[in-house]
């Protein structure tokens, strides 16, 4: 369902036939894991994830694959660099079905944050995030820097909410770490599923100059 990372060519895949390695954020029972191992024919060096129902599953389709469990507990300069960390961060409080409570600070959305320290670390050379609809919507700014913010009338819809969403925030963020990012929403229905659950995934690949900021 990553229709927009079909757009990347086998020689931006591979170099010199070997295969990319993939680390894996709020993993899951892995369904991103699978869309980045076959679109990327990319192998999966480690997991994160660190409730035991998912975990199990995760051993079972990848048996010795590491699992880093909690990822707020990781330290990231002693984990294995890869060439692309995937992840689809907490979606909680983006969700239309939740507290609507953004990626804030002390909210579960906002472990965003860990994903974007491992990106720091590791440097890979892609970066693919997968959330809700709502990840448009929810707000990305605290009542704290309510203040510090463009009035929000001036950037979209005229409500007296923040003007920084959740998905501005994550594409600027990678953004600042030297990666040019392209979005689109996707539903399920648009790949043959019987249902329309809609997700937004964020292909993120890193600049050759990460200085240059041109066209970010």
């Amino acid at each position: 369902t990553i229709e927009g990372l079909a757009s990347v060519g086998p020689s931006q895949r591979k170099e010199a036939d070997v295969k990319l390695r993939a680390g894996s954020l709020f993993s899951g029972y892995g369904g991103l894991s699978l869309a980045v191992e076959q679109v990327f024919d990319a192998e999966i060096a480690w997991h994160c994830e660190f409730e035991d129902a998912p975990s199990k599953v995760l051993e079972h389709h990848w048996p010795g694959v590491p699992n880093l469990g909690d990822i707020t507990k990781v330290d990231w300069s002693t984990v294995p660099k890869v060439d692309i960390v995937d992840g689809g961060s907490p979606c909680q409080d983006l969700s239309a079905a939740g507290r609507r409570a953004g990626m804030t600070e002390g909210t579960r959305s906002n472990l965003w944050v860990n994903m974007r320290e491992a990106i720091a670390v590791l440097e890979p050379k892609y970066v693919v995030w997968e959330n809700v609809r709502g990840a448009y919507s929810a707000s990305a700014v605290s009542e704290a820097d309510r203040e510090m913010e463009h009035d929000a009338g001036l950037l979209g819809d005229g409500s007296s909410g923040p003007a920084l969403r959740a998905l501005g925030r994550v594409l600027g963020d990678l953004h600042d770490l030297g990666f040019d990012a392209e979005w689109r929403g996707v539903r399920a229905s648009d790949v043959g599923a019987p249902h329309g659950r809609f997700r937004v995934f964020v292909l993120a690949t890193r600049r050759e100059d990460p200085a240059d900021t041109e066209g970010g």
